[in-house]
């Protein structure tokens, strides 16, 4: 297991390179990938986009802008190249190659930040299963120590075939160890919300696009100490505690999980099912929303999508517009509640700030009429109304990670 471990990524200035192929919500200023970057440790000091019809099969750009971006970073003295979107091995292992420099994508980016974040046990043992999962096609390449074993008669020749051999079934064996690990932590899951099943628990969940402010509500309406910062990822780790509504004498159970993210890698989403279990079986979820961001609705969009990739999209919402705080007074809503079009679907929403605390109150009262017209009528239109149109929120269109 040691000899697979990664070394820390170091500070290193970077080069950010888009491509624009025609998909909705293109980031033409590669603003996320920037603070994907500065997350992971890194320093981005140019960005470059283009535009093509289609990828090219060997180096994603085509040859023209490769040596576009070599000659740029040469300049610069850029120590990195990081794509905003996801390369294949081959494409990898060819700018490689050709700009003579460490070329990354958007989705190492991502597996880096998680494994740097995660603190629970399940949420490492979830990391580390994505991150053999996507480094397993990259076998070659990754591990320098391939390159010293000797290729055959006369100790002449490039990487030894067995060392290679033997990584892959190192690699193999953890993660089919991981996996087996990771049903246990999930029937354990399970054990734990039967038991609030049958203590009659209402079960909410956070949900949101990452940075949304997921965790600042969390605190302020359980008073929790969960971490909580204004960067990508903050926190990773599902936390469940106990909401107290006083105009209803009850608690409910009130889960922060992790961010949604634009072309969140498909193995963070398979290995992250165990702790995003919660929000499928959530009897309400609150879609927490950067007000403040220009790209606030195609943000709803993505995590609709994710929503829909999980199973969770039948689920009743209530969308909530944060960091009302950071509006201009003058572009601020002249009412704190109205109903929002979703996909179609009527769903009611809320304007507040979580870190002011201003809207706070009239969410504790939507939460408590919600929690009444579930007890009182269980098919009631009010409540059910996004769970009979639920399945149109899969057909939003986002673009993939």
């Amino acid at each position: 297991m040691n000899n697979l471990q990664q070394p820390e990524r170091p500070i290193a200035p970077a080069l950010l390179v888009g491509v624009d192929l025609g998909l909705p919500f293109f980031d033409a200023q590669l603003e996320e990938l920037g603070l994907l970057a500065q997350t992971a440790g890194l320093t981005p000091v140019a960005r470059l986009t283009c535009k093509r019809k289609a990828p090219d099969a060997a180096l994603f750009i085509g040859s023209g802008k490769a040596d576009e971006i070599k000659e740029l970073a040469t300049q610069l003295g850029v120590q990195e190249i990081l794509f905003d979107q996801s390369l294949s091995p081959a494409q990898q292992r060819n700018l490689e190659r050709h700009l003579e420099l460490p070329v990354n994508d958007r989705t190492l980016l991502i597996l880096q930040i998680f494994a740097q974040r995660a603190r629970s046990h399940e949420g490492k043992l979830q990391v580390e299963l994505a991150r053999l999962q996507y480094l397993s096609t990259r076998l070659v390449r990754r591990w320098s120590h391939l390159e010293r074993q000797s290729g055959g008669i006369g100790m002449r020749g490039g990487p030894g075939e067995s060392q290679i051999e033997l990584d892959r079934r190192m690699i193999s064996d953890n993660i089919k160890r991981i996996k087996e690990r990771l049903v246990k932590v999930k029937r354990q899951r399970t054990t734990q919300r039967r038991q609030r099943s049958r203590r009659d628990a209402f079960n909410i969940s956070l949900v949101g696009y990452t940075n949304a402010g997921k965790s600042t509500l969390f605190n302020a309406l359980v008073k929790a100490r969960v971490y909580a910062a204004d960067q990508l990822f903050a926190t990773l780790d599902t936390t469940t505690r106990q909401l107290y509504l006083g105009e209803l004498g009850r608690v409910v159970s009130l889960s922060d999980t992790v961010g949604f993210i634009r072309d969140l890698p498909h193995g963070l989403v398979n290995a992250f099912q165990a702790t995003l279990q919660e929000a499928v079986d959530a009897d309400l979820l609150l879609h927490v929303v950067d007000f403040s961001s220009s790209n606030h609705v195609e943000q709803i969009a993505e995590v609709q999508r994710v929503l829909s990739e999980i199973g969770a999209a039948d689920i009743p919402q209530l969308l909530i517009f944060n960091k009302l705080d950071q509006i201009d007074p003058a572009l601020r809503p002249t009412a704190l509640q109205d109903i929002y079009d979703l996909a179609g679907v009527a769903t009611p929403r809320v304007f507040l700030s979580a870190q002011t605390g201003d809207g706070l109150p009239l969410l504790r009262q939507l939460l408590v009429e919600k929690i009444q017209g579930s007890s009182a009528e269980p098919s009631s239109p009010d409540f059910h109304a996004s769970h009979e149109a639920g399945t149109s929120f899969g057909t939003m269109a986002a673009k993939q990670i």
